[in-house]
């Protein structure tokens, strides 16, 4: 038949209609999904600050100070309260919220509250792999894997908050999801902050082996965080979550970010550096300068070498007879060789002034005058960007 028969020609043609029509159905599918798209990239002011409301009604009444005025933190009116968890792991909570106008949900995690347990979760600060398992109960052991370097690092303390959070955490996000809600706020103020960096690795790791369903989207603003991890954790964790799809707000007088304590050693560089063959550079200096060479290099490389050992052993193996004594049936994992902390994520700082300071003055006594809500609602306020 020839290519210019009618009924070739009408065979095209009505294949060049469905192909249009077929483009058109697709092209109407991505704007409708853009158009319900509630959650959009970048630092936004009020949806933190919401988010800092509801996270102050995570805490009871133990946690009020009657000494003090009344917060100036009022009540979330955007979204809806719908659950909250029991405690767990080492005094661990979380709670879900659901938005009044739009299907999105907010896992809130509760931070450090009065209780030594609490405690005990941050100065169990040794570092464990970014990728493994731990035994928490006899029928519980987390596997996890919150980054592919094999020198990524994390605290293992937070990890072992996050693993009983998590456990607790997806049920409530595959019903959510069941429900039509298909986006997710993360939240976290002080250790809440750090437990919401490692759940926000797990989530995205669990939707990339098809656990969670890939169409779920992650925002997370952690608050007021201390250190979560390594330098090799926090590349990956700050490429996962590049377009704005998560930050790290911190007050710059607060000192809880600064923690925990940075031991940096030579094994903490990459593997091509300077001073991984650096003895065949002083060998082939003059005696004197190779002697004084040797000795300043032993000065300075020795003292963190110890200092790192001693964090493995006091923040880590006698650290984790006390969490046994929590969590009986606990195994303690085997620590990675490093404490290099750093500070994760793309940061938000907020900058005091002379009017903060005359609201919230430094002092010898109120350790955490510049790391509750209250001074960090202050500065947010005044935050332009």
């Amino acid at each position: 038949m020839s290519e210019n028969h009618p009924r070739s020609l009408y065979c095209q043609t009505k294949g060049l209609y469905r192909f249009l029509f077929a483009f058109l159905i697709l092209l109407s599918t991505i704007s409708v999904k853009a158009q319900n798209s509630q959650l959009k990239p970048g630092f936004d002011k009020e949806e933190y600050l919401e988010l800092l409301r509801m996270h102050v009604l995570l805490y009871d009444s133990a946690k009020v100070d009657s000494s003090k005025p009344k917060s100036a933190i009022t009540k979330p009116t955007l979204f809806t309260n719908v659950y909250n968890s029991a405690i767990v792991g080492l005094d661990n909570k979380w709670g879900l919220w659901i938005s009044k106008n739009h299907p999105v949900a907010v896992l809130n995690v509760r931070g450090t509250t009065l209780n030594p347990v609490g405690w005990l979760e941050n100065f169990y600060a040794a570092m464990v792999p970014a990728k493994g398992e731990i035994k928490l109960t006899n029928d519980y052991t987390f596997q996890y894997h919150l980054a592919n370097n094999p020198n990524a690092a994390v605290h293992i303390g937070w990890l072992v908050g996050m693993a009983f959070l998590a456990k607790d955490i997806i049920p409530k996000i595959d019903s959510c999801y069941k429900s039509g809600i298909k986006e997710f706020l993360i939240m976290g103020h002080s250790q809440g902050g750090a437990i919401t960096f490692l759940l926000n690795s797990h989530l995205y790791q669990l939707q990339k082996d098809k656990k969670l369903p890939a169409d779920i989207r992650f925002k997370t603003y952690a608050s007021a965080s201390p250190k979560a991890g390594n330098t090799y954790y926090a590349y990956e964790y700050e490429s996962m979550v590049d377009g704005g799809w998560g930050y790290n707000v911190v007050n710059a007088a607060d000192w809880v970010p600064e923690l925990p304590f940075s031991v940096q050693t030579l094994d903490d560089f990459n593997k091509t550096n300077p001073f991984r063959n650096i003895d065949p550079v002083i060998k082939k200096q003059k005696l004197l300068t190779r002697v004084a060479l040797k000795h300043a290099y032993k000065q300075m490389r020795n003292p963190s070498v110890k200092a790192q050992k001693n964090y493995q052993k006091y923040l880590g193996n006698y650290a984790s007879k006390s969490i046994k004594k929590v969590l009986p049936e606990f195994q303690a994992p085997v620590y990675f060789k490093s404490a290099n902390y750093v500070r994760i994520g793309p940061t938000i700082a907020l900058i005091p002034d002379a009017e903060y300071y005359k609201l919230f003055p430094d002092s010898d006594t109120q350790v955490f005058v510049h790391h509750l809500p209250d001074p960090y609602l202050h500065l947010m306020q005044k935050y332009k960007h």
